[in-house]
């Protein structure tokens, strides 16, 4: 269970469909890099609900064949810069979706069910451009009432960042409940966090109704900081000026080049 980032990303395969989460959901930069450098391809990724740096970068290094998202933006440093250019120039493919469509595909997952209704999506563009979503008529009502059922959402693999687990393979989220769902719904679900505690989680009534338990962890490895330049909630903030340095330096192809090839780090910037 407890292991470190390298043999956790030799798990990963070309192809895979992999669910990250929300920059201020725990994201897992530190898997970025080394699935760059393992040279991962054809990877369709899942973002929950919206992506950020680590999905520019592995956009970037040429990585990734499709996105399924309702937004990919760096927040306060501006636009995803490699991924608003592969979408210009079709290098990807752009799955739009909603936040909640995106939440309900996985609950859906979840449960084991092949689709989970919504109703929001009645009238809108999103779902004109989304063949997949059926629409069917409530039947459970008389007469006209539309619902849109959303497929369920079966990541290979979910990876994210946690503040601590204990040896035992339980993963502390707190009030990130938004990762569990991503945890039950793929099939393997790996983890970096800041700290290994000796405690059983599950056993302290003060940490047990935050914990992802160990049954739907696949693997932990213990990266401090593992998010930067991501804050971790409770535990460290964002590193807005990090993220401005690559958004400005990765606005071309050959800058994101330089920018990655720096192999830039926490203790650097600091110096």
């Amino acid at each position: 269970m407890l292991t470190n980032v390298d043999s956790l990303v030799d798990r990963l395969r070309d192809g895979m469909r992999i669910a990250v989460p929300v920059d201020y959901a725990g994201v897992a930069m530190a898997f970025t890099r080394p699935m760059i450098a393992r040279g991962l391809r054809d990877l369709d990724l899942v973002c929950v609900p919206t992506g950020g740096l680590q999905v520019d970068q592995l956009i970037g290094a040429g990585c990734v064949r499709s996105v399924e998202t309702s937004a990919v933006s760096l927040g306060e440093a501006g636009g995803a810069p490699r991924f608003n250019a592969a979408v210009k120039e079709g290098r990807i493919r752009v799955i739009d979706a909603t936040c909640p469509a995106v939440h309900a595909g996985l609950i859906a997952a979840q449960k084991g069910s092949p689709f989970f209704p919504m109703r929001g999506l009645i009238g809108t563009d999103v779902l004109r451009n989304r063949p997949d979503w059926k629409v069917i008529d409530n039947p459970f009502a008389d007469q006209g009432d539309p619902v849109v059922l959303i497929p369920a959402i079966k990541p290979d693999v979910a990876i994210f960042h946690a503040p601590m687990a204990d040896r035992a393979g339980n993963v502390w989220i707190g009030r990130r409940r938004e990762l569990a769902p991503m945890a039950y719904a793929a099939t393997d679900t790996y983890v970096t966090v800041d700290r290994i505690v000796d405690d059983n989680l599950l056993a302290d009534e003060t940490t047990a109704a935050g914990v992802l338990p160990a049954l739907y962890v696949s693997g932990i490895a213990h990266v401090p900081q593992g998010a930067w330049p991501y804050g971790l909630w409770g535990v460290y903030p964002a590193d807005t000026d990090a993220l401005k340095r690559y958004a400005a330096a990765a606005r071309t192809q050959e800058g994101f080049d330089a920018y990655m090839a720096a192999t830039e780090t926490r203790k650097e910037v600091r110096a």
